[in-house]
């Protein structure tokens, strides 16, 4: 172990992920919320697209995405907790660094996805409400299918550099990651050579990407509320805002406590690292736990269909 951390390395052939520091002696029970939450969204998720698929009422533009989100939710959480409960459970701390550039690229491009998928999301809102007797004509499944190959393709690519970049820098500090899983930014700190360009890419993915992301959803939902309040009868208007009740609240267990990490990050320098790390965690295992529970409960089409299924069952 000494020698990894002192020798002049390019392209280590392993990192050691330290889980939480300073919390070692607690992984065994940090554990315990983190297998429950991503039993939950591994289960719920997998209901969500179980229900969408088996009702033929469900089929369309709202749930195709809502099945899209799904997906990803599943793929961004297997992406980290097995590795993380290796950690938690049995010390198993080396990844090799070809499956840690891996393991970052899943993370930072599936959560691309994911914000690529609530923005259509919210257009499909968008039409329902400001134009719904073209919804149907202007959303199609084959204009839903190009949209869904975008946001994918979007990820994918933009987040592509991130492994290129990290792979080409000379590590000569230390392979000991503090962190449960490969951040793009943990690993780049361990290199010993100017690292700006990966630092300013991230940058701009951030504000380019994620900051377009956010300014076309506020967009989508000013133009929204404004046909609602156009509504002359107040049960319509509260029926029709009933219908974004759910996207909304997935909205904001997204993207607030993205928000507040990264404020974290550049204001936060006398908070204790262990926090750092456990919200973090948190933020990639939040929303996908979260979102199944949130479109169980607010949406009543699956509501119904999951009550009737387990009548069914329990009948």
């Amino acid at each position: 172990m000494s020698d990894s951390n002192t020798t002049d390395f390019k392209n280590p052939s392993t990192f050691i992920l330290l889980g939480i520091p300073g919390l070692e002696a607690a992984h065994i029970w940090i554990s315990i919320p983190f297998c429950t939450m991503y039993a939950i969204a591994i289960l719920g998720n997998f209901i969500i697209l179980f229900i969408v698929k088996m009702e033929l009422s469900l089929h369309g533009p709202m749930y195709y995405f809502l099945c899209m989100l799904a997906v990803t939710d599943m793929v961004l959480t297997t992406s980290t907790l097995p590795k993380m409960l290796s950690i938690f459970w049995f010390n198993s701390r080396e990844i090799d660094f070809s499956a840690c550039l891996t393991q970052m690229y899943f993370i930072h491009s599936f959560l691309e996805m994911e914000s690529g998928i609530l923005v259509a999301m919210a257009l499909d809102r968008y039409v329902a409400i400001c134009h719904p007797l073209r919804h149907s004509a202007i959303l199609t499944n084959p204009v839903v299918a190009k949209i869904g190959l975008a946001v994918m393709l979007r990820g994918c690519i933009v987040i592509l550099p991130y492994p290129f970049l990290a792979s080409h820098w000379r590590y000569c500090r230390t392979n000991i990651i503090p962190q449960p899983y490969c951040a793009h930014i943990a690993v780049v700190n361990l290199a010993c050579t100017d690292t700006r360009v990966s630092s300013y890419y991230g940058l701009s993915v951030l504000f380019c990407v994620r900051g377009l992301d956010v300014i076309f959803i506020a967009v989508s939902y000013v133009l929204i509320l404004r046909a609602i309040f156009s509504i002359p009868t107040k049960d319509a208007r509260l029926k029709t805002f009933g219908t974004c009740v759910s996207h909304l609240f997935v909205i904001l267990a997204f993207y607030i406590p993205g928000l507040f990490i990264s404020l974290m990050h550049r204001f936060g320098h006398n908070v204790a690292l262990h926090f750092h790390v456990l919200i973090a965690n948190l933020y990639l295992l939040m929303p996908p736990a979260l979102n199944p529970i949130i479109y169980g409960v607010k949406t009543k089409e699956i509501r119904g269909r999951l009550l009737r299924l387990f009548t069914h069952e329990g009948a």
